[in-house]
């Protein structure tokens, strides 16, 4: 962000006017929630005091009953002209300040790398339960989104600046921020990470047929109820023919079920364009000679539970690969990779030359060539057993489909949490089959 800024005021746009369109921005947001209700601005001494000191003369200007509380002076040269055009009273923020409806916090931004001290801590606290709008962050927060602790006064609303932080979309501080709006300000940041696009509809050509449509390979192994749900999710999520080989009865009458003894004449289909491996299929000699069928085939494939690790020798070549952990294998897969949940996907991404979904309630999805999507937020009724299987099922169907790797997984993972939502409290993976 700092490069970016650089980058605009190269170009002819001043630091002071970047600011000025900062508050505008908050302050846009601020008249919106308080709806005439009297308005705190609270300042801290950077710029993003400097933000609220600016959005506290445009609410004023409007006609809002607004009051400014600052903790300390304004100690940059941007936020001090910011503070010299704000007009009216500056209170001293501390436990006796009064609260008000709507609290905009301009205390600190995206650079503060600590926690907040203890005094301020319990002063923000005490503004607990009002609404509260963050500029940029709320105050507290580490914008890389790595820093374990969280923010005293949590938002309702965070206007990110210019573009989005990993604080916005990464746990545990994008459970903070509350509903993240964007404000472009003018800033043109040089990054490849975007949020979740809405799903697509998917709908079949008029001369589609089955398969056409995708035909999906699923291996099941010693819990075949986990491939079943692979399976049938394949079928829901748009795959056209789906074939289930190995033990265990078919969740859905469309599926064709086999035994064993047909896994390696599928995989010399021509009309294969995805084969799972991995869900309900523990570690062992039967999974690695499937893993290494599947990839000396060519075939796409997705990977997942046991099915990543034993795949992890004979990747980086030219396969188009789904890897999909949870954290708990991708900390087994990947034990040396640290940093940040988007830093560590795309490094295990462009480690396997694969596609990485690392899964949670933040997923993250990464390319080998850096494209990365954050799926923040999700859906908290995913965190059941049996719905990574489901996703694997979903991340086949969009393969066998044809087209980019990360287009698939992007758009499995979106349909995924699209189809939670919809069906909501006391999900289990089966509703996802009949949703």
């Amino acid at each position: 962000m700092r490069a970016a800024e650089a980058r605009c005021v190269g170009l002819g746009t001043s630091l002071s006017e970047l600011m000025e369109r900062a508050g505008v921005a908050v302050a846009d947001i601020a008249w919106r929630m308080a709806a005439g209700g009297p308005i705190l601005v609270l300042c801290g001494p950077g710029n993003n005091g400097g933000d609220g000191y600016v959005a506290a003369r445009i609410l004023t200007a409007r006609g809002a009953a607004v009051r400014v509380a600052a903790l300390a002076p304004p100690a940059t040269d941007l936020a001090q002209v910011a503070r010299r055009r704000w007009t009216g009273p500056v209170e001293p923020l501390g436990p006796d300040t009064a609260p008000a409806p709507l609290i905009v916090d301009a205390l600190f931004g995206m650079g503060l790398s600590r926690p907040l001290s203890d005094e301020l801590f319990d002063i923000l606290r005490g503004f607990a339960g009002l609404r509260v709008v963050a500029v940029d962050v709320p105050s507290g927060v580490d914008s890389d989104g790595v820093a374990p602790w969280l923010p005293p006064l949590p938002a309702d609303v965070t206007v990110a600046l210019g573009a989005l932080k990993f604080a916005h979309v990464l746990l545990p501080s994008a459970a903070a921020c509350g509903r993240v709006l964007l404000a472009p300000i003018g800033i043109e940041p040089d990054r490849r990470i975007r949020t979740l696009p809405k799903p697509v509809s998917g709908i079949p050509s008029a001369d589609a047929h089955k398969f056409s449509r995708g035909m999906v390979l699923v291996r099941a192994g010693a819990m075949p109820g986990a491939a079943g749900l692979a399976a049938a999710s394949a079928l829901r999520a748009g795959a056209g023919y789906v074939v289930l080989s190995g033990s265990g009865t078919p969740p859905f009458a469309a599926l064709i079920a086999e035994d064993g003894g047909g896994y390696a004449e599928r995989l010399g289909d021509k009309r294969l364009g995805a084969v799972i491996l991995g869900p309900g299929y523990p570690s062992g000699g039967d999974l690695d000679s499937d893993v290494a069928a599947a990839l000396d085939s060519g075939k796409p494939v997705v990977l997942d539970a046991s099915a990543i690790l034993s795949a992890l020798p004979r990747l980086g070549g030219g396969t188009r690969a789904i890897l999909t952990p949870h954290e708990g294998e991708f900390a087994r897969a990947f034990p040396d990779i640290e940093g940040d949940k988007i830093h560590r996907a795309m490094a295990a991404a462009a480690r396997t030359r694969a596609v990485v979904i690392y899964k949670g309630a933040d997923t993250v999805v990464a390319a080998p060539d850096g494209r990365v999507v954050a799926a923040w937020p999700g859906s908290p009724w995913l965190a059941t057993a049996g719905t990574g299987d489901v996703l694997a099922g979903a991340c086949g169907a969009m393969l066998a489909g044809g087209g980019d790797a990360f287009d698939a997984a992007v758009a499995a993972v979106g349909w995924h949490i699209a189809a939670a939502r919809r069906i909501g409290p006391g999900l289990v993976a089966d509703d996802l089959m009949w949703d």
